[in-house]
C-alpha cells in the first residue's frame, strides 16, 4: 500500500519558488539601499494598494492587530481616559477583541450568520439598544467573505459611531454591490501574516480610509504621535510598516488576482465533490438532516468570496474524528475557532456563558477548515475530497 499524499494545509513554497527571482531582487534593492523604516518602498507599496482597494488613503502599519489598534485610537476621542463599549463578532481571531481591550473599551459580542460565520446584523441591532455608551461597531470580513455592511453602516449612522471593517481575511472581497470590502466603514484593517492570500515574509498590516484627517492621524500615532520628528501630538504607537516586507508585498500584489481565481477553482471542485456525495451548502442547518456535511455558502456576483479559507461544517460528534482521520492522511487541517472570545478565560469578567451566543459555540464545534491556497494539484484536491466522503460515506454506514 503507497502512502497517502501529502496535503498540508497551507505551503508557501510553490509561491516563493514561482516568485524567487523578483522577490530576491526586490529585497536586494532594499538591503542595497540600507533604508529600511518606510520611506519610498513603502510609499509605493501604499499607493499600489490605494488604487487595488479603491480606497483614499492606505497606511501601512506592522501588523493586522496593530491595524486595529490605530483605528479604534483615531477614531475614539480621549482615549484611553474614556470608556465605551464595541460590537464585534465573538466568532473570529483574537485580535478583533484583543484591540478593543488593549485601549481600555469594552468588547460587546454579537452572534453570527451560520450561514456566512459574519457577524449577525440582527444581533448586533439588540446589543446595539443595550449598549450605554457605544462608540464603534467592528464586523469582520471572515474566511474572504464579505459581512453585511449596508446593516452595519445603517446601524453606525442611527447610533452616530464609525464602523470599523476588520477585513484581516479579506483583500480583494468584493460585497453584495460589488464594492472592495474595507472602503465602506470609517477605516478598514489589513493583515499581511504570511498565511493571507497577500502574505508577507512576517508580520505586517495596513489601514485604509476615504477621510484625509483620519488618515493623517494615522500616519501620526503609527510613529509615537510624532509630528514633526521629535514633537509628539498625541501618544501613539511604535507601528511602521517596514521596507522589506513591502518590497515582498508590492511584488505578489502584481498576483493576488490569479491567486484569487485558483482559490476559488479550488473551493468549486470541492464544491462539486460534496455536492456529488449529497452534500448541500451552509444555508441548510445540519440539524434539517441528509449528508452531514455542509459546504461554504457565498454571497452570488457581483459580491466575491476570495476564500482565504475553505471552511465545511459536520456534526459536533463527528468532527474531532474526522479531524483525527485526515491527519492520519496526510492532510492538513485547522479549527477556525475552537474558543470564541466570548468563551476566552480572558474575557471572563465580561460575564458570558456559552450559551449566550448559541451560533458561535456552534460552529466552534463544527467547523473544519480545508487545505485550499492556489498550488495545490487536482491529485491533492481528489485525495483531501475523496477521503472525507468516504470516511462520512463508513461513518453513515455505521449508523444507519
Amino acid at each position: 500500500m503507497t502512502d497517502p499524499i501529502n496535503v498540508p494545509l497551507l505551503d508557501l513554497k510553490p509561491q516563493y519558488k514561482a516568485l524567487k527571482t523578483e522577490i530576491d531582487a526586490a529585497v536586494q534593492a532594499v538591503v542595497d539601499s540600507q533604508y529600511f523604516i518606510l520611506g519610498p518602498t513603502v510609499s509605493e507599496f501604499e499607493a499600489k494598494c490605494q488604487q487595488y482597494c479603491e480606497a483614499e488613503h492606505v497606511i501601512g502599519c506592522g501588523s493586522g492587530s496593530d491595524a486595529l489598534l490605530l483605528a479604534l485610537m483615531a477614531l475614539v476621542p480621549g482615549l484611553p481616559k474614556v470608556e465605551g463599549q464595541v460590537i464585534c463578532p465573538s466568532y473570529t481571531f483574537f485580535a478583533t477583541g484583543g484591540a478593543i481591550s488593549r485601549v481600555g473599551l469594552t468588547p460587546v459580542y454579537c452572534d453570527i450568520d451560520p450561514v456566512t460565520y459574519n457577524m449577525c446584523p440582527e444581533h448586533a441591532a439588540t446589543l446595539a439598544e443595550q449598549c450605554d455608551n457605544l462608540v464603534a461597531i467592528m464586523p469582520v470580513h471572515l474566511y474572504g467573505q464579505a459581512a453585511d455592511m449596508d446593516a452595519f453602516l445603517e446601524l453606525g449612522e442611527r447610533y452616530g459611531v464609525p464602523v470599523i471593517e476588520d477585513a484581516a481575511q479579506a483583500l480583494g472581497t468584493r460585497d453584495a454591490h460589488g464594492h472592495m470590502v474595507g472602503t465602506r466603514g470609517t477605516v478598514g484593517t489589513w493583515s499581511f501574516f504570511p498565511s493571507k492570500n497577500l502574505g508577507g515574509f512576517g508580520d505586517g498590516g495596513m489601514c485604509s480610509t476615504d477621510d484625509p484627517d483620519i488618515a493623517g492621524r494615522l500616519r501620526i500615532d503609527r510613529v509615537h504621535g510624532m509630528e514633526p520628528k521629535y514633537y509628539h501630538q498625541h501618544v501613539g504607537v511604535n507601528s511602521r510598516l517596514d521596507a522589506l516586507q513591502a518590497a515582498v508585498l508590492s511584488v505578489k500584489l502584481d498576483h493576488l488576482e490569479s491567486w484569487h481565481e485558483a482559490r476559488q477553482r479550488n473551493a468549486a471542485f470541492y464544491d462539486q465533490a460534496f455536492a456529488a456525495a449529497g452534500a448541500v451548502d451552509s444555508r441548510t442547518p445540519l440539524a434539517d438532516g441528509g449528508y452531514p456535511l455542509r459546504t461554504p455558502y457565498a454571497l452570488p456576483a457581483p459580491a466575491r468570496h476570495i476564500y482565504n479559507q475553505y471552511v465545511i461544517r459536520v456534526p459536533a460528534d463527528m468532527r474531532d474524528d474526522l479531524r483525527t482521520h485526515l491527519g492520519e492522511m496526510k492532510i492538513g487541517t485547522e479549527i477556525y475557532y475552537p474558543v470564541p472570545l466570548h468563551m476566552q478565560e480572558c474575557f471572563a469578567d465580561l460575564g458570558y456563558s456559552p450559551e449566550d451566543l448559541p451560533e458561535s459555540f456552534l460552529a466552534s464545534r463544527e467547523t473544519i477548515a480545508l487545505p485550499i491556497y492556489p498550488d495545490l494539484t487536482t491529485e491533492q484536491l481528489e485525495h483531501v475530497a475523496g477521503t472525507i466522503v468516504a470516511w462520512i460515506g463508513d461513518r453513515v454506514a455505521i449508523n444507519a
